[in-house]
C-alpha cells in the first residue's frame, strides 16, 4: 500500500457531533426559505405549476451534484468539497433575493441545487468516522439536526417575510439564510478535520451511469434506491403544495405554515435523537424502515379527511415521526453495503434518486392540485408509498443474509472508520 492510501486510525469522539452541529446552520437557512417558496412564487403572479418548478429546480441541480461531489470526496477528501459547496449555496441564496422574475428564480434555484448536492459528502464523512453498527444512530442525529433547523427556520422565515410587499418582501429571510451558509463554511474551514487522506491507490472509479448500473443490480442497494425515489416522490410533492393546500382549506398564510413545520421539526428531532437508533439496533434496520413507511402511508392517506388545522398538524406530525424512524436506516444500510472507497459515490447516487423524486413529485402534485382536486397530492402520495413497505422488508432480509454469509466465511466488515488526517 502506498503512503497516499487511506490508513486506519481511531477518529476523535467529537468528529461526527462537530460536523452535525455545523450542518445544522445549513438546514436552518434551508428551513427559513423552503416554507416560503409557494408564497414567494405567488409574489411573481406565477401559476401553481411554475411555483412547483421553482421548488423542484433545486432538486434538478441536486440530482447532478450529489454523485459528482460524492465521487470527488471519495478521491480528494470530504472537507474541501463541503466548504466549496456550502459557499455556492451562500451565493445562490443571496442572488435569489434579487431575482427579477419567476423564471430567473428557477435558474438560481437550479444552480443552488447543484451547489447543495453535498448530502453524500456529509454522509460519507459520518460513515468514515463511525463504526458500522452505530451508523443508524449517527445518521439519525444528523437528520435530527436538520429537523431542528426546520423548527427554528420556518418560524424565522414567517416572522421576517412580508408577502404584501411582493418579491422584495422576501429579501430579509434570504439574506439571513445566505449568512448562515457563510458562517457554516467558515467554521468548517477552521474547526473540522479531514476524515480521509487523498486516495491514489484506487484507479477504478466508474462514472455515474456505470456506477448506477452496478448499484441497482445489488439486491440491497437497488431496492433502497427505488424506495428512496418512491417515498421522496410522495413526500416532497405534498411538502411543495402544502402552503397552497392549507391556504385553500383554512386560509393559512406564511406564519401559519411556519408554525405547522415547527411542530413537524420538534417531533422529528425528538424521535431521531431518542428512538431511531435504539429501535433499529434492537429490531433491525429493514423492519424499522418498513414500520416508518407504514406510518407515513396511513397519515398521508388520512390527510384529505382532516377536519381542521389541529388535525392536519397532528397527521403531519405523525407522518414526520414515521419518516424519522425510517430514513436514517437507508443511508446506514447503504454505507454498510457499499465498498469503502465508493461510499460517497453510492450515497450520492441514492441522494440523486431522492433529488429526481423531488423534481417529479412537486410537478405531479402541482398538476393534480390544479387540474384534479386539491387533495390529489395526498391520494397519489399514499398510493406510491404503499409498495415501499415491501421494498424495505425485502432489503432488510437481503442485508441480514449478506452479513450472515460474510460472518460464516469469516470475513470482517469492510466499512471501518478511516483515517482522521490533517
Amino acid at each position: 500500500m502506498s503512503d497516499t492510501a487511506p490508513q486506519e486510525a481511531t477518529p476523535p469522539r467529537w468528529a461526527a457531533p462537530s460536523l452535525i452541529a455545523l450542518i445544522f446552520l445549513n438546514q436552518l437557512g434551508f428551513g427559513i426559505v423552503v416554507p416560503l417558496l409557494p408564497f414567494y412564487g405567488k409574489s411573481f403572479n406565477a401559476p401553481a405549476w411554475l411555483i412547483a418548478l421553482i421548488f423542484s429546480a433545486f432538486s434538478v441541480g441536486t440530482f447532478f451534484g450529489e454523485p459528482f461531489w460524492g465521487r470527488l470526496s471519495d478521491k480528494y477528501g470530504r472537507k474541501p468539497l463541503l466548504i466549496s459547496t456550502i459557499c455556492g449555496n451562500c451565493v445562490c441564496y443571496f442572488a435569489l433575493a434579487f431575482a427579477p422574475s419567476a423564471w430567473m428564480a428557477v435558474l438560481i434555484r437550479l444552480l443552488g441545487g447543484l451547489s447543495s448536492g453535498n448530502g453524500s459528502v456529509v454522509q460519507g464523512y459520518l460513515a468514515d468516522v463511525t463504526k458500522p453498527e452505530k451508523r443508524t444512530r449517527v445518521m439519525s442525529w444528523m437528520s435530527a439536526s436538520w429537523n431542528v433547523g426546520l423548527i427554528v427556520g420556518p418560524t424565522l422565515g414567517g416572522i421576517f417575510a412580508k408577502p404584501s410587499l411582493g418579491p422584495v418582501g422576501f429579501q430579509l429571510p434570504l439574506f439571513i439564510a445566505s449568512a448562515l451558509f457563510a458562517t457554516s463554511a467558515v467554521c468548517i474551514a477552521l474547526f473540522i478535520r479531514e476524515s480521509r487522506q487523498r486516495d491514489r491507490t484506487n484507479t477504478f472509479r466508474p462514472n455515474r451511469w456505470a456506477a448506477f448500473g452496478m448499484a441497482v443490480r445489488d439486491p440491497v442497494i437497488g431496492r433502497l434506491f427505488l424506495l428512496t425515489f418512491m417515498v421522496g416522490f410522495a413526500f416532497t410533492g405534498i411538502e411543495s403544495i402544502f402552503g397552497l393546500w392549507t391556504q385553500a382549506r383554512y386560509g393559512w398564510g406564511p406564519r401559519d405554515v411556519g408554525v405547522a413545520f415547527a411542530f413537524v421539526g420538534v417531533a422529528s428531532a425528538i424521535t431521531q435523537m431518542t428512538a431511531t437508533g435504539p429501535l433499529s439496533e434492537r429490531f433491525g434496520q429493514g423492519r424499522m424502515l418498513a414500520v416508518g413507511m407504514a406510518i407515513t402511508m396511513i397519515c398521508i392517506g388520512l390527510q384529505p379527511l382532516s377536519t381542521g388545522g389541529p388535525m392536519t398538524i397532528a397527521l403531519m406530525t405523525l407522518s414526520a415521526i414515521g419518516q424519522s424512524v425510517a430514513w436514517p436506516n437507508v443511508s446506514a444500510m447503504i454505507s454498510q453495503t457499499a465498498e469503502p472507497h465508493r461510499q460517497g459515490q453510492i450515497l450520492g447516487l441514492n441522494n440523486a434518486m431522492g433529488a429526481a423524486a423531488r423534481v417529479c413529485g412537486p410537478f405531479c402534485a402541482g398538476l393534480s392540485f390544479s387540474e384534479i382536486t386539491i387533495n390529489g397530492p395526498y391520494i397519489q402520495g399514499a398510493l406510491v408509498v404503499a409498495p415501499a413497505i415491501f421494498l424495505a422488508l425485502s432489503a432488510g432480509r437481503r442485508a441480514e443474509a449478506k452479513r450472515a454469509h460474510m460472518e460464516a466465511l469469516g470475513v470482517s466488515p469492510q466499512n471501518q472508520p478511516q483515517v482522521m488526517g490533517h
